[in-house]
């Protein structure tokens, strides 16, 4: 009876329940780290420069890991009821935004300065990609997303522009979408021609406000 006692307990039955166990713990992890990061930043105990390529990292790899754990969680905030999370912050970041809150608000800092000419250069190349990719149809949401965050980054580093600039509200409105589906999701035609669309537009409209921002 007293050995039945020390019995060690498992929680898995093999290695494919092992590894979803390991996964869960990733999940959490970053989720926690997340809210943590967040509230460093919001009390100013890390700078913008070092918050925002960290705040990167968790969002891609919580996307990807969301990904691969869409049949055993397919809600994240249930996820979150069921072990007790209590993270508005990481959710609104991860699950609402998706995007760093040195974007979203523009609130770099002047150290991270970069000239304005090349931040000018990297807006034009990752328009390009981005609407180059679209039309070797890569219209996965792992394929998507990243050249639209860039753009958004790179417009939040030319000065000239205001948050309201048309590429940055619809960068934003479009990450923001993609944000709610999974890596492996796919735009649909009707989708990806409006992204395109909206990228063109988007390119058009900040190459006609450089010579006003001279």
């Amino acid at each position: 009876m007293a050995s039945d006692m020390l019995k060690e307990v498992r929680l898995w039955n093999d290695k494919r329940e092992r590894e979803m166990y390991d996964n869960f713990a990733d999940l959490f992890a970053i989720i926690r780290t997340m809210e943590k990061l967040e509230k460093a930043y919001v009390r100013d105990v890390i700078s913008p420069k070092d918050y925002e390529p960290e705040c990167s990292k968790l969002i891609a790899q919580f996307k990807t890991l969301s990904t691969s754990l869409k049949d055993t969680v397919p809600s994240v905030e249930r996820f979150m009821e069921t072990y007790k999370m209590d993270c508005p912050a990481a959710v609104n970041r991860l699950l609402v935004s998706g995007i760093p809150a040195t974007v979203e608000h523009k609130a770099q800092s002047s150290d991270m300065g970069m000239g304005t000419a090349v931040a000018v250069a990297e807006c034009v190349q990752h328009f390009i990609t981005a609407m180059d990719s679209l039309k070797l149809n890569m219209v996965a949401v792992d394929q998507v997303h990243p050249p639209l965050n860039d753009i958004l980054m790179a417009l939040s580093r030319v000065p000239q522009l205001s948050p309201d600039f048309e590429g940055k509200v619809k960068m934003r409105d479009w990450i923001s979408r993609l944000n709610k589906m999974t890596a492996a999701d796919e735009l649909t035609e009707q989708q990806a021609r409006q992204l395109l669309f909206d990228l063109e537009t988007s390119y058009n409209a900040f190459i006609n406000a450089l010579p006003k921002s001279s």
